[in-house]
Formats: C-alpha cells, sequence, structure tokens
C-alpha cells in the first residue's frame, strides 16, 4: 500500500454491497454510502499542529479504523471528516465535492451516549425521529421506522426497557440506532467499544460490519488491535497526528513486520520524531487505485426541511416533561427541596411578625428577605442540573439542526409553571400560617409577580451555569458559590447604602436584592418604619415601586438566558 505525500491519494475499495441497504432507506436517500476524500488536512488548536497533512480517500462501503496511541489526533480526525471540526488547511470533500451532504446523510456517534437515559428505549427513539425526520412525516411513518431500526439493530424486544437498565453493548447500539434513524450514507463512530467487554465488543462491531455491508461508508476510531481485523482498512497515525501508515491489516503487518498489530504501537510510539513515520510512508508511493469520479456519487439534491423552532420547541418540551416524571432523583428534588424550605419557614418565622413590632425589631425586613431568596433558591435548583447532564445529547441534536432557542424555551417552557406552583405554595402556607400579613389578593398578585420574574432570572442563571460547566459535579459546587453572594448583597444583612461602594455595584447585579426590594414594597414595608427604628434603616430599599424590581429582575433574566443560548452555541458548535 502506498503513500501519500501532500496531493497524491490512497484510494480503497470496500467489500462491495453484500445486502441491499439496512432497513428502508428514506424517500430520496442513496442508495450506497459516500465515498470520503481528505487532502493535506491539517488541524491547528492554537500554536499546536493536530493533524499534519492527512491525505486519504475511502470508498463507499468501507468500514475504516483510525488507530494510534493517545494524543495521535484519531478523535480530531474523526470530528474533522464529520464536519464538527473545521480543517486549518486542506479539504475534505464528498463524492467529489467539497459541499458535505446534509445533515440528516452524516451519522455520528460519540464516545458518550446520545440518548436519554430515563426513558424506554421505543419511546426516546420516537423522539429523536420527530426531530431529525422531515416535519411532514407522519406519526405512523415514524413508528414504522422505529420499529425497522430496532429489527436492525436487533433490539426490537427492548422497545419497552429503560435506557438505563440496558447493558453497555446495547446502549452502544441504541446510540447507533439514534443515528441510523435517518438512514445516514455516511457514519462515523468514535471508540464504540470502549468501555465494554470482549463479547459486548463483538456485538457492537457485528453491527458496525452490517452497517458497512449494507453500502454505508463507515470510520470508526478504536485502541483495541483485535478490532482491527474486522475493517476493511487501516489508518495508523503516530503522535501529533502524523499519518503513519494506510492499508489492510495485512499490508498492516507486513510494512511494520510484525504478527500482532499490537507491537505497531510499540513502534509508533519509540519513535522520538514522529514526522519520520510520514516521511517513510510518504516515500513509498504505490500507484494509485482506480479512483471514481464526482459524477459516481450523486448528493441528496436539497436538504430535508428542518422542523420549525416552534414545533421543535414543543416537541423537546414533551419529551422534557416525560423525562421528568420518569426521572425519581429529579422529582425528588424538584418536590423535596421546596417542601424542605418552606417548612423551615414555618419554623423560623413567627405568627404575627408583621403586627407585633417592637423598636429593634426587623422581623418584616427577614421574613421578606427569605421569602425573596427562596424564590431565587427554587429557579437556581430547578436550572442547575438541566443541561449538564445531557450535553453529547444535544451536541448531536444541534448538529442535526435542533434549534438553541427551541431547546432552552422547551427548559423554560416545563419548568416555569412548576415553578408557579412552588411560589404559590410558599405564599400560601406562610399566609394561612399567619407568617404574611392580610394584604389582600391584589397585593399577593404583585408578591407572586415578583417571586416568579426572579425565579425566572434565577432559573436562566441555573441553566446558564448548567451549560457552562463540566459535569454535574461541578454544577453541584455552583450552588453555594451562587447563592452566596445574593445573601450579603441583596441589602438584607447590611443595607445597600451602608455598603462600601465596590458593594453596591455588585448589587446591582443580585436579582435578590430587586426581589428583596420589590416584595418589600409590595408590603409597604417602609410604613411599617414608625413601629421600629431598625426598620428605618431600609427606607431606601422599600421606597421605589414594584415594576421598577420587575422590570431589573426581567433584564436580568433576560441577559441569562442569551448568555446561556451563546455558551451552548460555543460548546456545540459545528463547522457546518
Amino acid at each position: 500500500m502506498g503513500v501519500i505525500a501532500p496531493g497524491t491519494k490512497t484510494t480503497w475499495r470496500g467489500r462491495g454491497l453484500a445486502d441491499p441497504r439496512i432497513g428502508s432507506p428514506l424517500p430520496g436517500a442513496a442508495s450506497v454510502g459516500v465515498p470520503l476524500d481528505l487532502t493535506d488536512v491539517h488541524v491547528h488548536a492554537g500554536d499546536v499542529t493536530l493533524l499534519h497533512g492527512i491525505s486519504l480517500s475511502i470508498q463507499p462501503g468501507e468500514l475504516v479504523a483510525l488507530v494510534g496511541g493517545s494524543g495521535a489526533g484519531k478523535t480530531t480526525l474523526l470530528e474533522t471528516m464529520a464536519g464538527l471540526r473545521r480543517p486549518t488547511a486542506g479539504t475534505v470533500s464528498y463524492g467529489g465535492r467539497s459541499l458535505a451532504p446534509t445533515r440528516g446523510d452524516i451519522g455520528f456517534v460519540p464516545q458518550d451516549d446520545i440518548i436519554h437515559r430515563a426513558l424506554p428505549l421505543r419511546r426516546t427513539l420516537r423522539y429523536a425521529a420527530r426531530l431529525r425526520l422531515p416535519s411532514g412525516t407522519t406519526r405512523g411513518e415514524v413508528d414504522r421506522i422505529v420499529d425497522e431500526t430496532l429489527g436492525d439493530l436487533e433490539l426490537r424486544d427492548r422497545g419497552e426497557v429503560t435506557v438505563a437498565d440496558l447493558s453497555g453493548g446495547q446502549r452502544k447500539r441504541a446510540s447507533i440506532a439514534v443515528e441510523l434513524l435517518t438512514r445516514p450514507q455516511i457514519f462515523f463512530l468514535d471508540e464504540p467499544t470502549s468501555g465494554l467487554d470482549p463479547a459486548t465488543s463483538s456485538e457492537v462491531l457485528r453491527v458496525v460490519r452490517k452497517l458497512a455491508d449494507g453500502g454505508v461508508t463507515v470510520v470508526l476510531t478504536t485502541h483495541d488491535p483485535a478490532e482491527i481485523d474486522a475493517c476493511d482498512r487501516v489508518v495508523f497515525l503516530a503522535r501529533n497526528g502524523h499519518l503513519a501508515f494506510a492499508g489492510t491489516p495485512d499490508e498492516a503487518r507486513a510494512y511494520f513486520g510484525v504478527a500482532n498489530l499490537a507491537d505497531a504501537y510499540r513502534q509508533l510510539a519509540q519513535e522520538d520524531e514522529p514526522q519520520r513515520w510520514a516521511e517513510r510512508f510518504a516515500a513509498q508511493r504505490p500507484e494509485p487505485a482506480p479512483h471514481p469520479s464526482a459524477s459516481a456519487f450523486t448528493p441528496v439534491a436539497s436538504s430535508r426541511p428542518r422542523r420549525a423552532v416552534l414545533r421543535q420547541g414543543a416537541l423537546l418540551a414533551q419529551r422534557n416533561a416525560d423525562i421528568l416524571v420518569r426521572s425519581r432523583l429529579t422529582l425528588a428534588v424538584l418536590v423535596g427541596s421546596p417542601f424542605l424550605v418552606i417548612s423551615m419557614m414555618t419554623v423560623l418565622f413567627a405568627p404575627g411578625g408583621f403586627e407585633h413590632i417592637g423598636p429593634g425589631s426587623v422581623g418584616p425586613v427577614q421574613t421578606v428577605f427569605w421569602v425573596a431568596f427562596a424564590g431565587f433558591f427554587f429557579g437556581l435548583t430547578y436550572g442547575l442540573l438541566q443541561i449538564v447532564g445531557e450535553l453529547s445529547v444535544l451536541r448531536r441534536e444541534r448538529f442535526a439542526g435542533l434549534s438553541i432557542v427551541a431547546y432552552l424555551g422547551s427548559k423554560l417552557a416545563v419548568l416555569l409553571p412548576l415553578l408557579a406552583i412552588v411560589n404559590v405554595a410558599m405564599l400560601a402556607v406562610l399566609r394561612t400560617l399567619d407568617r404574611l400579613p392580610d394584604a389582600g389578593l391584589r397585593t399577593y398578585g404583585l408578591l407572586l409577580l415578583t417571586l416568579m420574574v426572579e425565579s425566572l432570572c434565577a432559573l436562566a442563571l441555573g441553566l446558564l451555569t448548567s451549560a457552562a460547566v463540566a459535569d454535574a459535579a461541578q454544577a453541584t459546587l455552583a450552588l453555594p458559590m451562587l447563592c452566596f453572594p445574593q445573601v450579603l448583597f441583596a441589602g438584607a444583612v447590611v443595607p445597600v447604602a451602608q455598603m462600601a461602594a465596590a458593594g453596591r455595584v455588585i448589587s446591582l447585579a443580585m436579582a435578590n436584592r430587586w426581589a428583596f426590594e420589590g416584595l418589600g414594597r409590595g408590603l409597604h414595608i417602609d410604613g411599617l418604619d414608625h413601629h421600629s427604628d431598625a426598620i428605618t434603616a431600609y427606607s431606601d430599599a422599600f421606597a421605589g415601586s414594584v415594576s421598577t424590581a420587575c422590570v431589573v429582575l426581567a433584564l436580568l433574566a433576560v441577559a441569562f438566558t442569551v448568555a446561556a443560548a451563546g455558551v451552548l452555541a460555543s460548546r456545540t458548535r459545528a463547522c457546518r
């Protein structure tokens, strides 16, 4: 097998189409995979070069393994092939064209699961199909495609099993099933057997082999030399993204002079200057095999129509609600947290605190402050774990055309009604137990409005944090870090007028400050200052209008939501 210098390509032919396409192709889908060409591809990350001049040609229906040690650039090369990462130099073309196939024609399965674990397998595939298939696809057609896909991957008898209860190999096949729904022409898998036992790995590889034999172009990364023989071709990368070899597994043994391809890994690792492998391989230059012309591949004429943002949002909201109902831990947090907080407040506050005010009493001020903080706490905790646990799912759905606006909108649509119920319950309990004064329906309407806008603001902040952190542990650690400033700079511990200049500036961005002031204004705390000299210190905070506080809270909510959208767009961005 020969090599490749920049501008020279090695072409490979697959084993042929042993079967028709797996399952029934969608209307308008091509019947074979996509030929994929890389020409002198370089990828840089800052001053570091991750890939050096990679040139390859992969034929339809081939199963190709990308292998090499840690840091060799396997995942970088895979993502560049799939269009998730843009090459710094060089070109990636599909079927002789620089324009990639439509997103529905490319399947990409990362190492992480791209399927929600809380739902039964068949149900989660239905949601995925309704998001990815054309908007005119009927429910009956969706069910047919889901059933065919489950059958293709031998998962039909597991359709009603919750994904979390599937075995490791079944979950990996479930992730493949999500990508197979649109009958992609080219499939990329990042270490599909990572963490699986040998029997389960063999099961997954058999499914991947079946895809390739059905005509789909398949490229995967692997660390296991034993898996290479299941592939048509193998690409060895030396450290730092240098192409060390490309050819069949048998050609690789001959090239490296080894009987076991694990020894080839060791040879690559022992070379102090990995570029020498690329130079050595380039020096071989065999006669290139015949390469099909661009006319041999007919790409889909037009992109499958995407679902409108409102339709996406409605479908995602339905899925979010379904997940919440089925997740016991999430339900425990959503129900248990408000219950505990409200219970503690009934014990903390004395009855009649707004009527029996002594000269040094600040009881009403403290009550209003903790009610405001509870509204903030509810919103923040509801949002903190919403995104981080499903970021891998979101990243793949974004690549398939999901709107960030629809995604965030669906979160708000499901969680805001729950927050409304919690805030109403808190006000009702505290009023019934005489922890809040008898102030009339209009006043309590203003209190609820203030709490809801604050909860929305805190929910947006929670979603922003959830989008920015790396895992659930970091999100949990962020909770006290976000709450502590809301306590210190709200103006209840130290009135805003008595803060240092820097503290007054910081307080402007504290949602709890504006909710505290808004609730106090709604309850006319400033009218109580003739009973207590201590309350007089807060007269500036409660002198304005409720609407001012609500407007500021709404602006903060918008700012946090826009920031969350920006972070999500950055973390889930593909190059096309």
